[in-house]
């Protein structure tokens, strides 16, 4: 397969996975505000950070390594025998981390208070089954990726999603006293040097799961919030994530796969094909402008929409509280998580295993500050603590990879990095919408009535219309980017 073909098939991937996280956490979202009429908050804290931060942390720790070092390109040689062979090894390694994570959520943390929260024990166990269960489609789920499979990964996850969210919803509302129940319900021949990559990738993995997960193990193991405040931060969180999960991650994952097949693993770049070099280097530019636009915008107009948003989601219960902070913070995060995830995707695609594991001891170290950042934030500022942790810790790993960029493209005539500068017209744009936004908050919302908040919203939207068409008519190259790469059907019908 060519380099277009590549790059083809992985915007074509890149648009279904982005409409695919579209519905998730459309579903999603709208399963959390369903069920915050039936259930406490406390309930939810308990499933969506103690049971849900075992459910992740099993499933990542037992298949990420084996992903990134089997999607990476070996050529044409690649023995798929092999290659399956290994990824079934994801089920063992799942098992001995189910048993190991089982008996910490068992006996080592504290358990919640039986008469609020019941059958904790038995939902720890069906967590754990539902993740195990997860990995037995791991070789099908990577086979299907690196044939770009699109249809195939689609439909499959939608239905499981949509399974889920249809057996919460008639469990929330005729059996509410099954309490935790509900959600549980709901959820050889090797290639040494394959393996190897495998191993540095799984040290790597469970640094990272720190790092991503870092304020759930923070709350869950230090108990610096109780299970409301966990509760409320979770949902926040989600709220405040949903674009970095529905568009950042389709975009990091599928470009993940391009980088990967068109570049060789380890190769200086003069050793490389230059005009693969050549491709490579234009899509990480424009990815990069993309998401630093995306991320700007949710940015700005975020901080002044947080209040609005929340009351029009939760009512009272989110709205008043460090809710609208928590969430502003968390506008500021998504501009940074925008940027990481497409710089560390072209990393970790043209790193050698040699670099990889000198990416650990990095890691390593920024996992031990990230903690310790966490709790001292945390315990002076409660949950804003977590998020400013997050940004601190986010900036360092953002620095790490455009410093290995710079280098990777120093001695040639790219520099993808220009993708991080955007046009002065656009930064005004932006500064403009910044201050009428926040003007039309103090003056317009949010305890004025209807009439009042719609016209904060028409305020808004007039300033994202003039930031948008800003935009089209000075990044023109990330036009043209976006009409002949990302929308591959676009482009169809124009030629």
């Amino acid at each position: 397969m060519g380099s277009e073909d590549v790059l083809k098939s992985a915007s074509t991937l890149a648009s279904y996975n982005v409409l695919l996280q579209v519905m998730f956490r459309v579903l999603t979202f709208l399963l959390n505000a369903f069920t915050l009429r039936f259930v406490s908050k406390e309930l939810i804290g308990v499933v969506n950070v103690r049971l849900m931060l075992l459910y992740s942390t099993l499933v990542f720790l037992s298949r990420e390594a084996f992903r990134r070092a089997c999607l990476s390109s070996e050529g044409a040689g690649r023995n798929w025998r092999q290659v399956i062979n290994l990824l079934w090894l994801t089920f063992p390694v799942g098992c001995v981390w189910g048993v190991l994570l089982v008996c910490v959520w068992w006996w080592v943390l504290q358990a919640p208070d039986p008469e609020s929260i019941p059958h904790y024990v038995p939902a720890v166990g069906l967590f754990c089954l539902a993740a195990l269960t997860e990995l037995l489609a791991e070789p099908l789920w990577v086979l299907a990726h690196a044939h770009m499979f699109v249809r195939l990964k689609v439909i499959a996850e939608s239905l499981a999603m949509i399974a889920k969210c249809l057996v919460t919803v008639v469990m929330v509302v005729s059996a509410p006293q099954w309490g935790l129940y509900i959600f549980s319900v709901a959820q050889p021949l090797l290639n040494w040097k394959l393996t190897t990559l495998t191993w540095s990738f799984f040290k790597q993995s469970f640094l990272k799961q720190i790092l991503t997960e870092g304020e759930r193990y923070v709350m869950t193991f230090l108990n610096v919030l109780n299970f409301g405040d966990q509760g409320v931060y979770d949902i926040i969180n989600n709220l405040g994530s949903m674009v970095a999960r529905f568009l950042f991650l389709p975009i990091e994952e599928s470009f993940y796969v391009f980088f990967a097949k068109v570049l060789e693993r380890g190769r200086d770049v003069r050793h490389q094909k230059q005009e693969e070099v050549s491709m490579a280097a234009e899509v990480l530019e424009c990815l990069l402008k993309l998401v630093l636009l995306i991320g700007l915008i949710i940015t700005v107009f975020g901080y002044a929409y947080s209040h609005l948003a929340l009351d029009i989601y939760g009512g009272e219960l989110l709205s008043s509280g460090a809710g609208p902070a928590l969430l502003q913070c968390y506008s500021c995060y998504v501009l940074l998580l925008a940027i990481n995830g497409v710089t560390e995707c072209f990393v970790f695609a043209a790193m050698s295993k040699e670099e990889v594991d000198r990416y650990n001891l990095v890691m390593l170290g920024m996992s031990a500050s990230f903690l310790l950042l966490s709790y001292w934030l945390t315990w002076m500022l409660g949950g804003v603590g977590f998020i400013l942790a997050n940004c601190c810790n986010m900036a360092l790993r953002i620095t790490h990879s455009i410093v290995y960029i710079h280098r990777y493209f120093l001695q040639s005539e790219y520099t993808p990095l220009w993708g991080l500068r955007p046009h002065s017209a656009v930064i005004i744009a932006l500064g403009v919408s910044s201050i009428l936004t926040a003007c039309s908050e103090s003056m317009f919302c949010c305890d004025g009535g209807w009439l009042l908040r719609l016209v904060h919203v028409a305020v808004g939207a007039v300033c994202l219309l003039g930031v948008v068409v800003t935009a089209f008519f000075t990044e023109t190259r990330l036009v043209q980017f976006v009409r002949t790469r990302l929308l591959p059907k676009y482009s169809k019908k124009h030629t």
